[in-house]
Parts: C-alpha cells; sequence; structure tokens
C-alpha cells in the first residue's frame, strides 16, 4: 500500500468510531441435554454446526459472509479434538476461507470466544464473526484430555489440594471459609430448579433455544420438580462434603452460538444490533479456594466501567455450584432477586464449552423480554480463573 493509501485507511479507521463498534445482532443455543440423553446420540461438531447454521439463518445471512468464528470447548480430545469449530464449519460443507479457532478458558471458554470476537470486530480486523460454544460430556468426559486423566495432575507441583478443573475441593472450602451449612445450599439448588421450572412454563427460553430433529428436542432435559426437602435426601459427592448432584451442576451436553457484527456492516445488511458489551475480563483467583473467579472478574468489569452492582439490571452467575454464587452474592453485595432469575447450571444444565455463550444468549433474551438495560454475566472456570463481561441492551 502506498503511503498516501495507507493515510487514508488510518484515517477511514479513525473516523469509523462508532461505526465499527461490535454489536450482537443474533443468538441462539441449543436445547441442553441430560448425560446420556437426547442429545448425546448428536456428534459435538453436529451440535455446533446446527446453532451455527440457525445463528446465520435467523440473521438471512450467507456462511460466505462470516470472516471468522471463534468457538469454546473444554475437552478438546478425540471428537471434539483438532479444532472442533473447523470441523464444525467444514463438516457443513460451507465456504472454506471462513478462519476458525477454538480456544480454552475452562468453563469460561465460550464466554472468552465472545471477547475475542467483538474485540476482532472493534479493532476492525473483521465486520462479521460468530462466537461460539460446545460440549458434549456425553460423548467426551471432562478430563480425558488432561496426562493419563485427571489423576495425573495430583503431584506436588499444584499449591492446592485438586488439579486444574476439579473443582469440588474448592466449592467445599469456599462453604466451610463463608460458614454455608447444607440447608444453606440445598435451598440454593432447589431455588435454580423453581425458577428454571417457572421459565418453561412461561416460555422465557423459546425464542433462544433452536430445536433439535431427530429425537425432539426443544426444552432443556435437566428441568424437573424439586424441593428442598428432596436435595436434603441425596448423598454428598465428597466424603464429609456439603454440596451434592442437587447443588452442583449437571453434566451435558449443548451447544450456543453469538453472531457479531459492526454496527457500519448491520446497518448495510438491515440488521438490527441487540446488545454490546461494556467490559470483558478474564482473571485470576487464588488457586487455593479455586472457584473466587467471579468476584474477582465482576469487581474488575464494576471497577474498568465506573459501574456499582446497583447500575445492573441483570446477573447471570454461572450455578457451578452453590457455594459459588452464594459466595459471589454474599461478596458482591448484589441482589439474589436479580440474579439467574431463570435458574441456572444446577437445574439447566452446563455443557462446559458452551455455557459462557448460552448465559450472554440468556441474558440478551431477558434483558430484551423484561426491558432491561445492563447485564453481568460472570463465571468460575477451572485453574483458578474467572470471567465477566457487562452486556448492554441497545
Amino acid at each position: 500500500m502506498s503511503k498516501q493509501g495507507l493515510a487514508l485507511f488510518t484515517l477511514r479507521r479513525m473516523d469509523a468510531g462508532h461505526d465499527s463498534e461490535a454489536v450482537i445482532v443474533e443468538a441462539v443455543r441449543t436445547p441442553i441435554g441430560r448425560r446420556g440423553g437426547a442429545l448425546a446420540r448428536w456428534k459435538p461438531v453436529a451440535l455446533l454446526r446446527h446453532v451455527l447454521a440457525e445463528v446465520m439463518a435467523r440473521a438471512g445471512m450467507e456462511p460466505s459472509q462470516v470472516e471468522q468464528v471463534v468457538g469454546g470447548c473444554v475437552t478438546q480430545v478425540g471428537e471434539q479434538g483438532l479444532n472442533v469449530t473447523r470441523n464444525a464449519w467444514l463438516a457443513a460443507g460451507w465456504d472454506v476461507e471462513v478462519g476458525c479457532t477454538t480456544v480454552d478458558v475452562s468453563c469460561g471458554s465460550a464466554q472468552q470466544a465472545n471477547h475475542v470476537v467483538a474485540s476482532l470486530v472493534a479493532a476492525g480486523a473483521i465486520d462479521i464473526g460468530i462466537a461460539c460454544g460446545v460440549e458434549s460430556m456425553s460423548r467426551v468426559g471432562i478430563g480425558t484430555n488432561a496426562p493419563n486423566g485427571v489423576d495425573e495432575w495430583k503431584t506436588d507441583d499444584y499449591p492446592w489440594d485438586d488439579p486444574p478443573g476439579v473443582q469440588f475441593g474448592g466449592a467445599e472450602r469456599i462453604a466451610a471459609r463463608q460458614g454455608y451449612t447444607r440447608r444453606d445450599l440445598d435451598e440454593f439448588g432447589a431455588l435454580s430448579y423453581e425458577r428454571a421450572e417457572r421459565a418453561w412454563a412461561e416460555g422465557r427460553f423459546r425464542r433462544e433455544v433452536a430445536p433439535l430433529d431427530g429425537p425432539a428436542v426443544a426444552r432443556d432435559e435437566g428441568v424437573r420438580p424439586t424441593t428442598t426437602e428432596t436435595l436434603a435426601g441425596l448423598r454428598p459427592v465428597m466424603r464429609r462434603g456439603l454440596h451434592t448432584a442437587g447443588t452442583s451442576s449437571q453434566v451435558s451436553d449443548g451447544a450456543c452460538a453469538v453472531l457479531w457484527t459492526s454496527r457500519r456492516r448491520a446497518a448495510e445488511l438491515g440488521l438490527r444490533p441487540r446488545a454490546r458489551l461494556l467490559a470483558q475480563v478474564v482473571t485470576g483467583a487464588d488457586p487455593y479456594y479455586l472457584l473466587d473467579g467471579p468476584v474477582v472478574a465482576t469487581r474488575k468489569a464494576l471497577e474498568r466501567t465506573g459501574m456499582s452492582v446497583a447500575d445492573i439490571d441483570l446477573f447471570e452467575v454461572n450455578e457451578a455450584f452453590a457455594s459459588v454464587v452464594l459466595n459471589w452474592l454474599q461478596q458482591t453485595k448484589a441482589d439474589l432477586e436479580r440474579t439467574n432469575v431463570n435458574g441456572g447450571a444446577i437445574a439447566l444444565g452446563h455443557p462446559l464449552g458452551a455455557t459462557g455463550a448460552r448465559l450472554l444468549t440468556t441474558a440478551l433474551h431477558e434483558l430484551e423480554r423484561t426491558d432491561g438495560g445492563i447485564a453481568l454475566v460472570a463465571m468460575c472456570c477451572g485453574g483458578s480463573l474467572g470471567t465477566a463481561s457487562i452486556l448492554e441492551r441497545l
């Protein structure tokens, strides 16, 4: 490029300003399947291909218009190995020149995929990108990508009792530190199920879910009537622990996709900008407690924007374990009535590599349903990481 051409290009980038802002124009997810349930017959590439096709179809967009796809996936081995995002794209027979990347930030992988795509758009590197995520925990077991399995990590190389990604110990240490009782955890777990049941009964998830063919799957399989008394009868997962299968996230299958464009490109295509990111955070936290990441990430996101919890209309905090969300509520002093209002991973499920995008998708649709303005999404992640996003509805 000549010096004159370079100068004109630079001026266009500087003048673009608002036009190059990254905005969400569509966001969809599969229903979440239980381990060994209806989605277990779908390979990860098929689950991901389904939501990629759906998000483009809803926008009326051709695959060749997409410039990059960034997907989250945690257990990148076997059917989820060798860049599952690229494999899903190619398996669909779409334009081979579209670039694809798969990232791993443990449970925050798909949230970070959204951060990356939004940043690529805002930087002017691309105008159209899809952030997505997938995990088939029925077909690819968690920890199977660790050397010789998870037990290989149990060495003196790490200053905590559990290896990265094995989180029950961290959840129990947080519960002990904060003084939570078994009753506290069971009550929160029952609330998640109650809210998720109500959300489905009222059709709150209908717009964000793209049903699958085959066995007709249109609803999250893990949602079922549950009470505190029912949960009280479950055995703890860890010896002398407090968390049970009813107060921990479910092992699940699912996928999600979010379509990002620049404001300029959205206008050219006649697409309505629906939301933008005000802040994005990936942070570390104390490895001993392992799951304090959402607290640290929330603090950093609020500091970056100059906002407080009072400025947020809706919170989505991943329910990896009941103690994680209770701790986040206690430390941030956020309102439970604005947190996980449609239930969370305890009731809905947690397909690891997809959940970060699922939370952003659910937050967007709930803001639109309630005419809310701002949502904060936060997650704990294996390896003592945390993620946070502040989403503004447009």
